[in-house]
């Protein structure tokens, strides 16, 4: 198995995704094309001890940056580590593609390079949520689609229950429609139709979530648009980086609060991990005609490695096969 890795993507680029990306060969056994420029990727291999033999460098002399413009920066970077990478997926030389770049260049190739997988419509970026239960919740979409369509929203429930069921190995995964309050009459006229759909539809359907409920784990998959799902993803990380800010002045505030921290200590790192995103690796985008996983931009190289393990159990577990499957069993009217 071959992932194809953009190496120039993310903050931290092109160190981090070569460091994280030659762990995940070591420890995944799975081969590795890292696509960039070959002179910096050279370097960065040279600094961890040279190229070990199941890393591939695939040159390409464009970077896109975090900053440009999605749509016109694919357009005119036609050598961009992002464009390349990709074409190995098309081409059938590489069975998943990783970036940590700029997302919505990397969303609008894989749609326009590979295409979507038939009878999807729109592409949705799934992100895992840790929750008070032992199972995560995966909320789709998360900033993929910004001006989505009912049917939209239902397709991406049937894609999110059979990537959930397959990756997680739950049988029959619930769905919630994130909304303002939990009766059936809430929300927006776009709210309600989806709701229709989805009651009417094979899913496990649960009704409407609020967000206070997505970390309590009331249903496995949270279905939104991809504005909704981009503000929830946003304001959640920013709440988890301000806890973490006054919990360690509180811990730091006087002689006792820092003897006491020592006994707290492991259970504030098992409670960080539970918080971590690089547990998770990064954020697959389903509906395209391929693995893709986007990345957090300040992937470090744990998140990258963590990354490109859901990429191969993605594809070890035929999960394209699987969400296009479940889209054909949808009955609704339109």
């Amino acid at each position: 198995m071959k992932i194809a890795v953009d190496a120039m993507g993310g903050d931290y680029a092109p160190k981090v995704v070569i460091e994280g990306a030659v762990a995940a060969s070591k420890e995944y056994g799975c081969r590795i094309a890292l696509v960039g420029i070959r002179e910096r990727i050279e370097e960065e291999l040279q600094k961890i001890g040279g190229c070990p033999e199941a890393i591939e460098i695939v040159h390409a002399s464009e970077i896109i940056q975090m900053n440009e413009p999605a749509a016109l920066s694919i357009r005119k970077k036609r050598d961009s580590s992002i464009i390349r990478a990709l074409e190995l997926i098309k081409q059938q030389k590489a069975d998943a593609f990783f970036s940590a770049g700029n997302t919505g260049a990397g969303v609008c190739a894989a749609t326009l390079g590979l295409g979507m997988l038939s009878e999807v419509e729109r592409p949705g970026i799934a992100i895992i949520m840790p929750t008070v239960k032992k199972t995560p919740t995966l909320i789709i979409d998360a900033g993929a689609n910004i001006d989505a369509k009912p049917t939209h929203l239902l397709q991406y429930a049937a894609m999110a229950q059979a990537y959930y069921r397959h990756i997680f190995n739950c049988d029959n995964p619930s769905v919630g429609l994130l909304n303002i309050g939990e009766e059936e009459a809430k929300g927006t006229d776009f709210v309600k139709e989806t709701y229709r759909l989805l009651e009417s539809s094979h899913l496990n359907f649960q009704g409407n979530v609020e967000g206070k409920d997505v970390f309590k784990g009331k249903t496995e998959i949270v279905i939104c648009d991809g504005f909704v799902g981009n503000v929830t993803l946003k304001v959640s990380e920013g709440v988890a980086e301000a806890f973490g800010v006054l919990l360690k002045r509180e811990l730091t505030s006087s002689l006792m609060a820092k003897i006491g921290s020592l006994f707290v200590y492991p259970a504030l790192r098992r409670f960080k991990k539970n918080f971590d995103y690089s547990e998770y690796g990064g954020a697959p985008l389903l509906g395209v005609n391929g693995i893709v996983i986007i990345g957090h931009g300040r992937s470090s190289a744990k998140a990258i490695k963590n990354a490109i393990r859901v990429a191969i159990k993605e594809v070890e577990n035929n999960v394209n096969q699987k969400m296009l499957e479940s889209v054909r069993k949808l009955t609704y009217n339109v």
